[in-house]
């Protein structure tokens, strides 16, 4: 799938926030961005990941903050570590077949390398058969510069997937008609952004199968941190139906046709 669109201009602030959270005073100037990007067997889809991402960091947007790429490569077989190299990103070598600790692993990798753990480090993480828009960290930059510790997007399907207009039906139950804020229930690692420090202030993804990002998620928002939940600047995810992990987004949507009828 192709990255090579022009850069778009940042989003407007966006509202939806967690109920009973609010935007604070800005957390200042982000010095550091870090990505993370889990990867079991990705040589296939990787690459474009990697340039989406790419694409990403050089948003005019982001002039000034240094951009660190971290691949996780958790158990691969194939040339899944060697391809994140040659995109020049960082690599994180694992074997627990384990997308909390492969997540944590690579936050924490940046962040003793890298950045440390102050107010003006974000992180994000996206997933490796998954596409980011080129405003996708730009924006999430933003919204930190704003006060908010964290925000949770949404995903979308490629358009020519016989799964694209069920899921969309079934994902956007909770849209308020008529275009308002959308304060939806949805969390993705592969569209997911935190503050360095909320994130170690919570202890950062726990070693789970399935659902680390959602717990995070829960966990920032026990501790009272402030949690913005948008649709803006959704990402492209793979539709493919062999999950890599049981009970993850595979087969969700392999589950798909029977939740809607189909």
């Amino acid at each position: 799938m192709s990255t090579a669109a022009a850069p778009e201009p940042a989003a407007a602030p966006d509202p939806g926030a967690v109920p009973g959270s609010g935007a604070a005073p800005g957390l200042g100037a982000v010095s550091t961005a870090v990505v993370v990007i889990p990867a079991h067997d990705e040589e296939a889809l990787l690459p474009a990941a990697l340039d989406a991402v790419a694409a990403a960091a050089r948003h005019p947007g982001l002039a000034g903050v240094a951009t660190v790429t971290v691949v996780v490569a958790d158990a691969c077989r194939d040339r899944t570590a060697a391809l994140a190299r040659r995109a020049g990103a960082q690599v994180v070598t694992t074997d627990c077949r384990n997308p909390g600790a492969a997540r944590h692993a690579g936050v924490r990798h940046a962040l003793d390398r890298y950045a440390g753990g102050g107010e003006d480090v974000w992180v994000a993480t996206t997933d490796a058969d998954s596409t980011v828009p080129p405003s996708w960290l730009a924006y999430q930059l933003d919204r930190a510069r704003e006060g908010w510790q964290a925000v949770v997007g949404t995903v979308v399907l490629p358009a020519a997937s016989p799964l694209a207009l069920p899921h969309r039906e079934l994902y956007e139950a909770t849209r308020p008609p008529g275009g308002g804020d959308w304060r939806h229930p949805h969390v993705h690692g592969a569209s997911l952004g935190v503050s360095a420090a909320a994130y170690l202030d919570v202890g950062g993804f726990p070693p789970l199968a399935v659902g680390e990002d959602r717990a995070l998620v829960e966990a920032l928002e026990r501790r009272g941190h402030r949690v913005l939940r948008t649709a803006h600047q959704p990402v492209l995810t793979s539709p493919r139906l062999r999950a890599r992990a049981r009970g993850g987004f595979g087969d969700y949507l392999a589950a798909m046709p029977l939740r809607t009828g189909g």
